[in-house]
């Protein structure tokens, strides 16, 4: 649904969006208004006077990134009403704008903001932080030095059986019982440590929030995660303390972490992404708090639940959307956005059908046995090949007792190191090509079949196989990404190849359902959403994005989205669902208004992406992604070597020097990746910072800052709530202060972010320091100031500075150029004020000033190398 004026903004009871109107803001006549936004916005376009009836983006040549600006300015004056980027694009003249804040306009769509004390940022204790950090790697350390020796010691009996059926039983054995471990540890581990989880509050770094880390951890790194979308996965969830009834389908992999907190009716659906882990960090303290989901409920792709909300029975949340703190959805209401409010929208769009228990439990019972009698096996035996088989081809004689000092070793490792890598990559991509389709051969489009069945087993075990992501992040970015898609089963007819088609991020539900129009340009994180369920029930069907189309980042598109041809869909927008289809418009927010498809200043490069100068650079990128391609593929590879260097060097070997290696190899392999990881990071960057650029995606500027997104990062989720991912950060380059608590943050651009002391952020935040629209790339700084905090899922985008103290709501995004004043509270997509501090009560900043804000750059500045 795309938003018009005068409907509702709702939030939560306790959110200060949601809260009774308070002062409509400065009484101010039009034409005065009209005056002074004209006289602001001339300086920022570099003119002496504008008419009052001048198209901000047709006439004036404005960009977001200016009107961001103005905005700014405006909310810095007393005596003028604030404006909103939503204002812009709603009224996109000066005269508009100033008759519709001025007192006699209507009543805006959403109330102003409120003024309330500002919330004081617990000041954070270096001597508690370093501590923490210290039990923290205790902990891990004895973690993984019991698992490496359990695994070793294991993989030691597996490989004395005697011929395949000896290797076969004793790995069943062994890895059963490992499984089986794995699985109740975290478990006991939350029951001893916690007992039942209540609503509460406590400061970061102290003894309650090393207990809550531990059983976080343990959590994401139990193999349970992989039983997502199967009953047993519920079954577990149950026996951590979460009170869930019958018929519930969670496919979300984001594990709920305070689970005596989470409560889910019977034939409740949770989408896959959906974020609800009963906890958020706010300045300087956690929080826990109830996530209430009553019968029938459904909950759409992308979500964000946030401590203490509720879903009445019958209730649905779609997708990209947000529920607050506080929030409540009436039983049998549907609502949507971020933050949510009602809609006319059904998002239950299959049938049921039936499914029984005995289905659940059969489907459970098969899974486990597949894990144990399979997929465990299997895999100690490829290790067994890895570790003696293959090396014995070389006439390996025992170079790993000899140490590694030993001339053998490291040509043993050289050798099963570029076998394994070389086939794995090699007969990974037939496999995919293949084997998929054959899978997918038993599923008709547009019929609906009953969960927990063989057509449910083979849609989900496509949905795993194609949405590999070793190959989408090696292709992607480039024009080989499309020959990949293509082999995988998209339908890419006609493709307008420009170099950059698809970024490294993207996902399905079944590739060859999948359809994108000629010359259409995909950022990352795009989610297509092939496949509809009920509590019962699924069915698949055609997902297609028209042609001449702009995706930005992390957008969900289901199946019956209402765009067209020559659209651009902003980052995080919500894709329309109803209404005529949407042509030759943009589209921005949840739920989702029109803005400019384009404006002046972005067709500075378009000269670029037809003709000859189109041949010639699309030549040129393709020669050097190439190369990147090449280059990655080496980087992982030494990586892989090393790894199994230190593989071979404790395999078979007994003695004392052989168990303090396998005790030590988690935490010797993990820095080793850290530090080389880094270095490469940095060599890519030739030792430099980058620099705000503003350059045509056929500049060479561009190819070597997509060799940047080629970096892995996986080895960052070790290290989420800890202080050693300050440390890691600075590592790769990012300003950052003291005391900062990162759940899962995702910076794009490391040395173009700065963050202060005690910031706070969230799991499944994101910074992202760039922008492509179509053949132009951006980049700019962004700045958060002590004591921010990032909410779960929010978003900011580049040349974004917070203030001290500022809050950025769950699931909001805020856009380029905008500047939050300290102790502000923000919230929204886009993001809005939703409160400011009184006065007299922004409390002082947290002790320690913030690092150095680096100069920002005119957007206009000359292309250049790196640095």
């Amino acid at each position: 649904m795309v938003e018009r004026p005068g409907e509702p903004v709702l939030g939560s009871a306790r959110d200060p969006v949601a809260a009774p109107a308070g002062s409509p803001g400065p009484t101010c006549p039009p034409d005065e208004a009209e005056r002074i936004f004209a006289e602001v916005l001339a300086e920022l376009v570099g003119t002496e006077r504008i008419s009052a009836d001048s198209h901000f983006f047709d006439d004036l040549g404005a960009d977001s990134m200016v009107m961001a600006r103005f905005c700014a300015r405006i909310r810095k004056r007393d005596d003028v009403p604030s404006v909103s980027m939503k204002d812009i694009y709603r009224h996109s003249t000066v005269r508009t704008l100033a008759q519709a804040l001025t007192d006699s306009a209507p009543a805006p769509a959403a109330p102003p903001p409120v003024t309330a004390p500002a919330e004081p940022v617990t000041p954070g204790s270096t001597a508690r932080y370093v501590l923490c950090g210290a039990l923290q790697l205790l902990f891990f350390l004895a973690y993984s030095c019991l698992a490496t020796l359990v695994m070793a010691r294991g993989y030691g009996y597996v490989s004395d059986g005697s011929g395949l059926l000896g290797l076969y039983g004793r790995a069943v054995l062994f890895g059963g019982l490992c499984f089986v471990g794995l699985c109740l540890f975290p478990v006991g581990a939350k029951w001893i440590l916690v007992g039942r989880w209540k609503t509460t509050e406590f400061p970061l770094w102290g003894a309650s929030y090393l207990r809550l880390w531990i059983v976080r951890i343990l959590l994401q790194a139990n193999p349970m995660v992989l039983f997502v979308g199967n009953p047993i996965y519920v079954l577990y969830l149950r026996a951590l303390g979460a009170r869930i009834g019958r018929r519930v389908t969670i496919l979300s992999r984001h594990v709920p972490v305070c689970t005596d907190l989470l409560t889910i009716g019977d034939g409740t659906v949770i989408r896959k992404e959906s974020f609800f882990p009963c906890y958020h960090a706010q300045a300087g303290r956690i929080r826990t708090g109830p996530v209430t989901l009553g019968r029938e409920v459904f909950v759409g792709e992308r979500t964000v639940l946030d401590i203490d909300t509720a879903l009445g029975d019958g209730a649905q949340l779609g997708h990209t959307s947000a529920l607050h703190s506080g929030g409540r959805v009436p039983a049998g209401e549907h609502w949507h956005g971020s933050p949510a409010q009602p809609t006319g929208l059904d998002y239950l769009r299959v049938a049921p059908a039936h499914c029984g228990t005995a289905r659940r439990f059969a489907y459970g019972l098969v899974s486990l046995a597949r894990m144990v009698l399979v997929n465990v096996p299997l895999l100690l035996l490829l290790t067994h090949v890895m570790l003696i088989d293959l090396p014995d081809l070389v006439g390996r004689s025992d170079a790993g007792a000899e140490g590694l000092t030993s001339p053998e070793l490291y040509t043993d490792a050289l050798f099963v190191s570029a076998s394994v890598f070389c086939g794995l990559v090699l007969v990974g991509a037939v496999a995919l090509c293949t084997v998929p389709r054959l899978l997918h051969l038993v599923i008709e489009p547009e019929t609906v079949y009953p969960l927990y069945g063989f057509r449910y087993a083979m849609h989900r075990a496509v949905a795993r196989l194609t949405n590999a992501k070793f190959y989408i992040w090696l292709c992607g970015d480039s024009s080989y990404i499309v020959p990949y898609l293509k082999c995988l089963g998209y339908r890419l007819d006609k493709v307008e190849q420009t170099g950059s088609n698809f970024g490294i991020g993207i996902q399905h539900e079944t590739p060859y359902l999948s359809v994108v129009g000629s010359g259409t340009m995909v950022a990352d994180g795009l989610s297509l959403m092939n496949a509809d369920y009920s509590d019962t029930s699924f069915k698949v069907s055609p997902t297609a994005i028209g042609a001449h189309n702009f995706l930005g980042n992390y957008i969900t598109y289901p199946p019956q989205g209402r765009t067209g041809e020559n659209c651009l869909l902003a980052t995080k927008v919500m894709v329309p669902l109803d209404g005529e289809v949407r042509e030759g418009v943009g589209l921005l927010g949840s739920p989702p208004f029109e803005i400019p498809r384009t404006v002046e200043r972005d067709t500075r490069f378009d000269h670029l992406r037809t003709g000859d100068a189109l041949r010639r650079s699309l030549a040129a990128k393709n020669r050097y992604n190439l190369r990147t391609m090449a280059v990655v593929l080496l980087v992982r590879w030494v990586h892989f070597y090393v790894l199994t260097l230190l593989g071979l060097a404790t395999a078979e070997r007994y003695d004392t020097t052989g168990l303090v290696l396998d005790a030590a190899f988690v935490a010797v392999s993990l820095v080793f990746t850290v530090v080389y990881y880094a270095l490469v990071e940095r060599w890519f960057r030739r030792f430099r910072r980058l620099e705000p650029q503003v350059c045509s995606i056929y500049d060479r500027y561009f190819w070597r800052h997509e060799r940047l997104w080629k970096v892995p990062e996986t080895h960052f989720l070790v290290f989420n709530g800890t202080p050693f991912k300050s440390w890691l950060w600075r590592l790769l380059g990012m300003r950052v202060g003291k005391r900062l608590f990162d759940d899962g943050c995702h910076p794009s651009e490391r040395t173009l972010t700065t963050l202060g002391d005690d910031c706070v952020l969230n799991a499944g935040s994101k910074i992202q320091c760039h922008s492509q629209e179509d053949g132009t790339f951006k980049s700019d700084y962004s700045t958060l100031g002590s004591g921010c905090t990032l909410g779960v899922g929010a978003l900011v985008h580049y040349g974004v500075t917070m203030g001290d103290g500022a809050v950025l709501a769950a699931d909001s995004f805020l856009m380029k150029g905008e500047e939050i004043p300290a102790y502000a509270r923000w919230g929204g997509n886009p993001a809005t004020e939703w409160a400011r501090p009184a006065p007299t009560a922004a409390p002082a900043p947290p002790r320690a000033a913030a690092v150095r804000t680096p100069p920002r750059q005119s957007e206009a500045a000359p292309d250049g190398v790196l640095g």
